[in-house]
């Protein structure tokens, strides 16, 4: 079932996917299958010291994103930055219908649907006035 709105918390290990309408939501968990690497900067080391990028990871997000028409991608890290890029330089459809990027730390999923609901709210009213 697709749903009009999507907020996805992101960080680099999991993604929680809400996607949802005035009265339903559905929940999807997308996990990194990378190992987790903790790289750090080093004086004189080679490299920027960044984990490089799970596209794997993304283009799943990016599958599940694409159900719906306008979406908040939130997170505690860059990770939410990552993937917005990722979705402009290789689901460009699915980039379009980015609504915003928000810093969010761990809300539970509860909180995540209410901030997303707030979020959202301005717009609805903008688009039941046409």
């Amino acid at each position: 079932m697709s749903h009009y709105h999507c907020v996805a918390w992101v960080d680099h290990h999991e993604a929680r996917i809400i996607q949802f309408n005035a009265d339903k939501a559905t929940r999807t968990v997308v996990r990194s299958r990378a190992a987790h690497l903790n790289l750090h900067r080093k004086h004189g080391a080679v490299g920027s010291g960044n984990v490089p990028e799970d596209t794997h990871y993304f283009k799943e997000i990016a599958g599940v994103l694409g159900k719906s028409q306008q979406i908040l991608i939130v997170g505690p890290s860059a990770a939410k930055l990552a993937l917005r890029d990722y979705l402009r330089r290789a689901e460009p459809v699915v980039a379009s219908c980015v609504a915003g990027v928000e810093p969010a730390d761990h809300p539970t999923d509860g909180e995540l649907l209410k901030f997303a609901r707030h979020y959202f709210l301005p717009v609805d009213r903008m688009l039941s006035q046409s």
